[in-house]
């Protein structure tokens, strides 16, 4: 018999947590319900809340909407978005972590100071990511995203900078960043940044390699555009080559169960407790088969 151990510390975030218990309370009221987005980065958990009447938009559609409920996920939305329901009659469940909607509030008072028109706000972040759209938003368009240290250096350094981070940034590349800025900045030009990363979220990728390094076999579960997801797999990768990135049970290869005695299953902040555990399943069945 083989052993498989799911890890402990995977599994959704408290943000996350709170957002699909609020669509679950809501939906049991009966009644429609929207969400402004994915819910989660998961298409399985996705899927699961649209069979108990979930309806997922986007935001084109959502400003077509009149006098409806709208569930706003995790991640946050910009300004605009509140102003379209109050315009619409739109009831919001405003399901926004409440650490990314301290770091909107920093960034936000931040650009409303007008104390320089030539400072930078800096966003350590991914370009599009429904998170980082809200953090820019609260800056009028304004905040400049970076996507990795490298892109670092194409920052004004003869301005003022205040940096931020996307909450889910890697803790080490935020550090780099810092660094960098440092190094190369003129000393009579401010430079203020915020470690913004929730440590929920950083303190699973030393977890995560221990785990990783104990086992013959990785699965690692996450949904395909689970940003977070992609950098805690790279990283399990990297400790132990015999990792994979897997959607559903479905795609578990019998070749790799055959080849483990130890079978690790870990995922993201947006991968469901039920989802590793259906992945355990499949595990345990193909070693039998």
């Amino acid at each position: 018999m083989k052993q498989v151990e799911i890890d402990s510390g995977s599994g959704f975030c408290f943000g996350v947590t709170t957002a699909i218990q609020k669509a679950e309370d809501e939906l049991s009221k009966g009644g429609t319900l929207y969400c402004l987005g994915d819910i989660v980065h998961n298409g399985q958990e996705c899927e699961r809340l649209h069979k108990l009447g979930l309806i997922t938009i986007d935001h084109k559609e959502f400003e077509q909407l009149h006098h409806a409920k709208v569930l706003l996920r995790a991640h946050g939305e910009p300004p605009e978005t509140y102003a379209i329901a109050q315009r619409n009659d739109i009831e919001i469940i405003d399901a926004t972590c409440p650490v990314v909607l301290k770091l909107q509030q920093r960034i936000k008072a931040e650009y409303d100071k007008k104390d320089n028109p030539d400072k930078q706000i800096v966003i350590f972040g991914k370009n599009g990511h429904a998170e980082v759209l809200g953090l820019v938003g609260q800056t009028q368009g304004s905040a400049i995203v970076i996507e990795s240290p490298e892109e670092a250096k194409n920052l004004d350094l003869s301005k003022d900078i205040c940096l931020y981070s996307q909450t889910t940034k890697s803790l080490d590349g935020f550090r780099e960043i810092v660094n960098y800025i440092h190094s190369h900045s003129n000393p009579q030009f401010s430079f203020k940044y915020y470690d913004t990363i929730c440590r929920q979220v950083a303190n699973r990728m030393p977890n995560i390699q221990t785990f990783a390094a104990k086992h013959d076999l990785i699965l690692f579960v996450c949904g395909k555009k689970s940003s977070n997801g992609k950098v805690l797999f790279n990283e399990c990768k990297q400790i132990n080559p015999n990792s994979h990135l897997i959607d559903q049970p479905e795609e578990i290869e019998k070749e790799w169960i055959e080849k483990a005695l130890t079978i690790g299953i870990c995922g993201a902040t947006s991968t469901p407790k039920w989802l590793m555990e259906a992945c355990m399943e499949r595990a345990l069945e193909l070693q039998n088969q």
